[in-house]
């Protein structure tokens, strides 16, 4: 690697840490929640706009539900990296105005500004940073941008899954771990609905008669609960009950939201078996099982991990410690990993506070982190 290349990026991007902030806030002022097809379209025209005055070729992927998608390409090459960047937030529209942007003791805030707005901000610039440098990476670059991340990639699964294919790593630009670190591994994430059907009669006048719905879904919370398996990184989480219509009614129906996280994918063909097999322990009521694995676990592996020890080599020549870890938390990066693609995510700013209110990112991370993936780039 090229030590004097390395510092000559951080100082580029350094020099422009402004121009990104200011880009930042732009971004995180156009509301776009995954579920509002209009606010994430206009999102995804200005991405649009953005690409084509970085020399990107750019595809926007419609979509009739969802919002649109948008595929940008730099570089030559016949091999190909994937750079994921989801433009969709958890915030509803409106939350910009009652919430806008702002940057106070070195820290930038504001809706979706962490995640992942910045994310988007980093490869924007990286896309510059090498361009006006002169530094060309040897293989194609294809950034995605996808407008329903976080709601479990419903329209975008199937078009990142055939990009992945086409490529010979993934970087995903999502937030960084705790302290700053990047992620080699991420929990799979399963979602289930128990629905419990009982038979209802009057509680007072002919109790012996009805089948509680929710009295047997309390015997199946405690025995999902107890397949959680904290050494082993397993959890399984009844998160809503719902059920009954009075007091004076026996239930005949109740309906459970269950959570699964798992770290690899042997855990996963061990519990989930066990979820959709339940068993009533009344045999006068019924249980309808439906759901799966939304995501599959992005586990720990040696080609994830070689492409950290990369990261790792071109932080340390620019004077940035890079560590690993890993969350419970899926991405898009669950994908490309499980189809055997060296996936390193993770890769966007530090900070903190993801889906909350006083969500933040350290400023300066933005040149540092996107320094990192010029360099990534630059040595695959």
């Amino acid at each position: 690697m090229a030590l004097g290349r390395q510092r000559q990026i951080l100082g580029y991007l350094r020099e422009r840490q402004d121009d990104m902030v200011d880009l930042l806030g732009r971004l995180v002022s156009i509301d776009s929640p995954s579920t509002d097809k209009t606010c994430v379209d206009s999102l995804c025209e200005t991405l649009q706009e953005l690409w084509t005055d970085a020399g990107a070729r750019t595809e926007i992927i419609k979509q009739d539900t969802y919002g649109n998608h948008l595929r940008a390409e730099w570089g030559q090459g016949t091999d190909q990296v994937l750079i994921l960047c989801h433009m969709d937030t958890v915030w509803e529209k409106g939350e910009a105005q009652r919430r806008p942007f702002k940057v106070e003791g070195g820290k930038a805030f504001g809706p979706g500004a962490y995640d992942m707005k910045a994310g988007i901000v980093e490869a924007l610039f990286t896309a510059h940073c090498l361009g006006d440098l002169g530094f060309t990476p040897p293989h194609r670059v294809v950034v995605l941008h996808n407008s329903d991340e976080e709601i479990g990639s419903p329209s975008s699964r199937a078009i990142i899954e055939e990009e992945a294919k086409k490529s010979k790593a993934v970087l995903v630009l999502e937030p960084s771990a705790d302290a700053g670190a990047i992620k080699t591994w991420r929990k799979g994430v399963g979602m289930f609905q128990v629905r419990v059907t009982g038979r209802p009669a009057h509680a007072g006048a002919n109790y012996e008669m009805g089948a509680s719905a929710i009295q047997e879904a309390a015997h199946q919370i405690l025995y999902l609960h107890s397949l959680t398996d904290l050494d082993e990184g397993t959890t399984v989480n009844v998160g809503t009950i719902r059920g009954g219509t009075r007091a004076n009614v026996v239930a005949e129906e109740a309906v459970l939201a269950v959570d699964l996280r798992v770290k690899t994918v042997e855990a996963a063909n061990w519990v989930i078996p066990k979820i959709m097999g339940l068993r009533p322990k009344d045999p006068r009521v019924t249980i309808e099982v439906t759901g799966g694995l939304n995501r599959p676990p992005m586990e720990r592996n040696q080609r994830n991990l070689a492409l950290f020890h990369l990261a790792r080599s071109v932080g340390m020549e620019m004077g940035i410690q890079l560590t690993e870890s890993g969350t419970g938390g899926g991405s898009d990066g669950n994908f490309t990993s499980a189809l055997g693609i060296p996936t390193l995510d993770g890769l966007g700013p530090v900070g903190g506070g993801a889906h909350a209110r006083d969500e933040y990112l350290l400023v300066s991370s933005l040149p540092e982190r996107a320094s990192v993936v010029a360099g990534v780039l630059l040595n695959l």
